[in-house]
């Protein structure tokens, strides 16, 4: 699991066409729309018909799972990402494909350029050289557009100053949900192929769920490292006094705050785990880096994930929360709240009464039984892997539209 949300390793690791809300009619209608994106181009059925290898892309990073989720690896052939220098092995950023004097000395070794993350890894000049380079090339460039704010930064502007050097540059433009497209196209006027963020769980069946079955309802936060974006002390001071007002209500709940071990603001941690103080039933634990099955272990716990974040724009924990039956609650940033609108819940930070409201929303949406909790996220599964198949599709189909459409 990656949880996706911004360049630098930024994510949680496994981890959207608004059509892509998966009850029953909106999945069909989903996978639909994505198909008939395909079936708009003869240009693309010429070059599948005649094409005798995949389409080599130099993805900006590969290495990712995200990347590895809409790649169809028979119609799809990912470089690997060049080595950085002076960087751990494995390490894809800052992204040396993305440099000019890379794109042009393996100009023969790529048939398109698709940039996901790392933009803030290079200047305004410096990414404007990579695409120039890449256009010298008769290489198109595809940019999906994960971040309109970067999570990483507290100043957006160089970020946005570097938005707009890609996104007007860029060949074609992909994003996750519908209404993130519609920004892009306010801002720049440009239109983007909406495609759905894509399950990054395996095919094997759904463990079972650990949610309890108690009246208890158990909310979790992870606060991870305190990156810029993360509203953290206030969290859980909502945490607290939510937890309080539910309480003097006859309702009980339990909140368990993760925190790493190691932090970017040592002081922003005391002041996290001061805000807990005094409750039994707000607990801040300090832990090491979680692996993949710890965090789908924990989240599958749940009842309610909070997401508190002072900025951003999608969200992979909304997809593994999604994917895993969790209901989740955050603030209003960005577009987190259409990855899957059913099942989020808007909550304020400054005001705890939203969040208590939550918190007995995910309480009472509860299944009754864990047999109908299991046949639930079967067919969820079902339907998020066949979202899977057809996001890839797209994602090939797109590229021999592009490199077509270059070449013409």
């Amino acid at each position: 699991m990656v949880v996706t949300s911004g360049g630098r390793g930024v994510m949680l690791r496994r981890y959207t066409c608004a059509l892509s809300r998966l009850t029953p009619l909106h999945f069909c209608a989903s996978v639909r729309a994505i198909r008939e994106y395909g079936a708009l181009s003869p240009a693309r059925k010429t070059l599948i018909d005649t094409a005798a290898a995949p389409t080599r892309v130099a993805s900006v990073p590969s290495s990712h799972p995200y990347v590895h989720a809409i790649t169809d690896p028979h119609r799809v052939a990912l470089l690997p990402d060049p080595p950085v220098p002076g960087a751990p092995s494995g390490q894809w950023w800052p992204p040396v494909a993305m440099t000019a004097p890379w794109l042009s000395a393996h100009a023969a070794d790529y048939d398109l350029l698709h940039v996901h993350f790392g933009l803030e890894s290079f200047s305004p000049e410096e990414l404007r050289a990579g695409l120039d380079a890449a256009r010298r090339a008769d290489r198109p460039v595809v940019f999906t557009v994960h971040d309109l704010d970067n999570p990483q930064i507290v100043d957006q502007e160089p970020y946005r100053t570097l938005l707009d050097v890609i996104v007007p540059a860029a060949d074609r433009l992909v994003t996750l949900t519908a209404s993130a497209a519609t920004e892009i196209e306010r801002r720049w006027g440009r239109p983007s192929l909406v495609l759905p963020h894509p399950t990054l769980l395996g095919e094997a069946a759904p463990r079972e769920s650990g949610r309890s079955r108690d009246d208890v309802v158990r909310v979790g936060i992870h606060l991870r490292d305190l990156r810029p974006n993360i509203d953290a002390e206030n969290a859980v001071i909502a945490a607290r006094d939510a937890v309080r007002l539910l309480t003097e209500s006859g309702r009980h709940a339990e909140v368990e705050v993760f925190l790493n071990e190691r932090v970017r603001d040592e002081r922003a941690a005391e002041r996290v785990v001061a805000a807990a103080e005094g409750r039994s039933d707000v607990r801040v634990r300090r832990t090491p880096y979680l692996d993949d099955a710890e965090v789908e272990a924990w989240l599958g716990g749940l009842d309610l994930f909070v997401l508190p974040y002072r900025h951003g724009t999608h969200s992979g924990w909304v997809e593994l929360s999604y994917d895993l039956g969790v209901r989740v609650a955050g603030t209003d940033v960005g577009h987190i709240r259409s990855q899957h609108p059913s099942e989020f819940r808007v909550v304020d930070l400054h005001d705890p009464r939203t969040l208590a409201d939550a918190i007995a929303w995910s309480g009472n949406a509860r299944r009754t039984s864990p047999a109908l909790e299991h046949d639930h996220l079967l067919a969820r599964r079902t339907q998020r892997l066949e979202e899977r198949r057809a996001v890839r599709d797209a994602h090939a189909d797109l590229y021999s539209d592009a490199i077509a459409e270059v070449s013409a």
